[in-house]
């Protein structure tokens, strides 16, 4: 990442307005690269684009390497002449400007990518190659999305034991008989790529650079851990012997139980991290910056036994260490990653961190503790560090300062020199302020405080399921009048490149 004072956007895609009930790749993307540009802003900020599993998370993926299908814009189908416009617009995708609704999603998305499909014609030059080049994964989890459809949905760890293991003879048993499904789900990611990448070069031709997101783990029901179970903690009959997560925080008392399976780093070693350098090298062609999260488990992870109901009782664990990152740079080069370094930090975290020489996270609604000084409050920053004022995670400003202590709340009211705010805009935008003043060579705002938008459009409540990952923003909310005003902050503070 290169040295001059930046500042960018934190938007989801799914996040983006428009009428197809969740964001896509298609007008509003374009539009919102238009005025992230007229802000002045130089990033562009998303979580992961994989497939979402149950729970709608992006990262509970039924891959580590596929687009989500639900991103494919129907319109630009319909100029490829895969849809009509009458097709494109008969489906029920949800009718709420400011909210996804998942289920309405997946019981229409896949129904009319199946019309487009039956219309492709899969003789094309350009899908023969895009198979070709990855087919290291795609194959996979085409076949793994086709046998999932066969048993109703149900996890891998479910199905007939022979297709479960990968029997050879079973495996060329179901590839022939839904080898229809299987091209179906080549296409979708076929389909999913052209688009994503004519949007970020679309991009990057406006002066941005798009920052994405790398979970650590991988769902437990997913392609990767079927076609390649040797890559984690197993046991014999394919059941995880511990599951990640974190030890109880301020975020929760009983700790974040994720669930997902936890690698086998001696068997990643001993290849090379063969499989890991994939992953990497595959993010650098979707992203320009990868933002790496839950960056201190490569140091110490947090291992709770599989079965268990919270995190409780988990134990740390020693992670690769710089030995991966040696590795990803032997054979990547020097790669723009920022080190999601947040939670449970010890000193060889951040001599880790510090060894990459990767940026850190700084995020200022951790700062305001009454009780201490905080690593977090902007005097105690680093140029080589990304500040936000919250992650997808947090709740927005307004919200946040809303049910702050008291105490937390005259501390911060001190920091900013205020004797309090006038309304939530002027809120927001004094700590958006104080997060783009920092010295922080980078500056990420979450889209919903340049806003100023309360409590209703948090994004993610960590460690509960339901009313997650459904936040949209309106149509015409990221207004003329507020890219003005944006671009006059990002100036004022050396951010305007």
């Amino acid at each position: 990442m290169k040295q001059a004072r930046e500042s960018g956007i934190l938007l989801p895609v799914a996040s983006l307005p428009g009428k197809n009930g969740i964001g896509t790749f298609g007008k509003a993307a374009y539009d919102f690269v238009d005025m992230l540009a007229e802000a002045g802003q130089r990033y562009w900020q998303i979580l992961p684009l994989g497939p979402t599993s149950y729970g709608d998370s992006p990262y509970q993926s039924f891959s580590t390497f596929a687009g989500n299908p639900y991103f494919i814009d129907p319109d630009l189908l319909t100029e490829e002449g895969l849809l009509t416009k009458k097709e494109a617009g008969a489906y029920d995708f949800g009718d709420k400007p400011d909210h996804i609704d998942y289920l309405k999603i997946y019981n229409s998305r896949f129904r009319m990518l199946k019309k487009a499909f039956r219309r492709f014609d899969t003789s094309d030059a350009g899908y023969i190659s895009f198979k070709k080049r990855n087919s290291f994964w795609l194959d996979d989890y085409a076949l793994y999305m086709a046998v999932k459809n066969h048993f109703g949905g149900k996890s891998y760890i479910e199905w007939n034991d022979d297709i479960r293991t990968r029997d050879k003879k079973a495996l060329d048993i179901y590839s022939a008989k839904y080898a229809e499904d299987v091209e179906f789900y080549r296409f979708i990611q076929y389909k999913f790529m052209a688009q994503w990448k004519a949007l970020k070069k679309y991009t990057n031709k406006k002066g941005i650079k798009i920052i994405g997101d790398i979970p650590i783990y991988v769902a437990f029901d997913s392609a990767d851990t079927w076609a390649s179970p040797d890559l984690f903690q197993f046991d014999d009959k394919g059941y995880p012997t511990a599951v990640a997560g974190c030890p109880p925080d301020a975020f929760s008392a009983t700790g974040q139980l994720w669930g997902n399976p936890l690698y086998d780093w001696d068997h990643h070693k001993k290849t090379g991290y063969k499989w890991w350098i994939r992953r990497i090298k595959h993010c650098f062609v979707l992203y320009d910056v990868v933002r790496v999260d839950h960056f201190r488990a490569f140091d110490e992870y947090y291992s709770i036994p599989y079965g268990d109901k919270t995190a409780e009782f988990g134990k740390w664990k020693k992670g690769p260490g710089y030995d991966l990152f040696a590795a990803v740079k032997k054979q990547l080069g020097e790669l723009d990653i920022i080190a999601e370094d947040l939670g449970y930090i010890t000193d060889s975290v951040i001599k880790l961190v510090k060894r990459c020489g990767y940026p850190g996270m700084k995020i200022l609604q951790f700062a305001f503790d009454s009780r201490e000084d905080s690593d977090y409050l902007p005097h105690n920053y680093t140029s080589n560090s990304v500040c936000y004022t919250g992650t997808h995670d947090n709740d927005t400003l307004v919200g946040w300062f809303d049910v702050l202590k008291a105490a937390d709340k005259k501390m911060a009211l001190s920091y900013l020199n205020r004797k309090g705010f006038a309304n939530d805009r002027e809120l927001a935008e004094a700590f958006v302020r104080l997060a783009e003043s920092s010295v922080s060579r980078l500056c990420i705002i979450p889209m919903q405080d340049h806003l100023a938008l309360d409590g209703r459009a948090r994004i993610n409540y960590p460690s509960t399921l339901g009313n997650n990952w459904v936040w949209r923003m309106k149509e015409g909310a990221f207004s003329h009048a507020l890219a003005k005003r944006i671009r006059k902050i990002t100036k004022l503070y050396g951010r305007l490149t």
